[in-house]
């Protein structure tokens, strides 16, 4: 998949994980029945690799999947396996080297401008700036982009409707959100609530969906 054109044309990526994998399974099938089209499973939720299988399987061969918390090469051979067409990692680890061999595009995590340079060289093909929030949020964003105007930044942790406009306005390709999106539907909580709030950041990236 192209994950850069991707980002640019939805601007979001939904964060799920959770303590109870039917839920989450269902987390991520009303996601989608949203117009979500970006949805990472994190291999840190609970039998993550079945919900990604099994996620796969509903929403057919060509809908984006993607896998977070990449951190191992064998994380990234798993998730491969399970299903993901993409990979989502906190840091730059082994998992980013792995997933490229595999053919997955990486959102790969980094903080620094030193980490920007590691991860333009690993080939990834975005920046997750993680933790966004504790970097300075908006203004660390800015500040990030004036020797890297080019790279594609998405802003993961910590963001809200308010947040995620304000990044979006700052220049950011896309954001990444978990707990404001997904809420506790991950761990049973309300489907209906888990919809309100998907419409609802639809909203926000709308206003800068070209």
């Amino acid at each position: 998949m192209d994950l850069r054109a991707a980002l640019t044309a939805h601007r979001l990526v939904a964060i799920v994980r959770g303590d109870d994998p039917e839920a989450a399974l269902s987390t991520v099938l009303t996601l989608a029945a949203e117009g979500v089209e970006l949805i990472e499973v994190s291999l840190t939720g609970k039998d993550a690799l079945t919900v990604i299988e099994r996620a796969r399987r509903a929403l057919g061969p060509d809908r984006p999947l993607g896998a977070g918390t990449i951190l191992t090469a064998e994380d990234a051979r798993a998730a491969h396996r399970a299903g993901a067409d993409f990979a989502v990692t906190p840091a730059l680890g082994e998992g980013v080297g792995t997933a490229r061999e595999l053919g997955m595009p990486v959102l790969a995590g980094v903080l620094t401008p030193t980490e920007v340079l590691a991860a333009r060289s690993l080939g990834a093909a975005a920046l997750k700036i993680f933790p966004a929030a504790q970097a300075g949020g908006p203004g660390y964003l800015k500040a990030l982009r004036g020797p890297f105007p080019h790279e594609l930044f998405v802003p993961v942790g910590g963001v809200d409707e308010e947040a995620a406009r304000a990044y979006l306005a700052a220049g950011a390709v896309a954001v990444g959100v978990g707990s404001p999106l997904i809420g506790d539907a991950a761990d049973g909580g309300s489907v209906a609530a888990l919809r309100e709030r998907a419409r609802a950041f639809l909203a926000v990236v709308g206003e800068f969906t070209p």
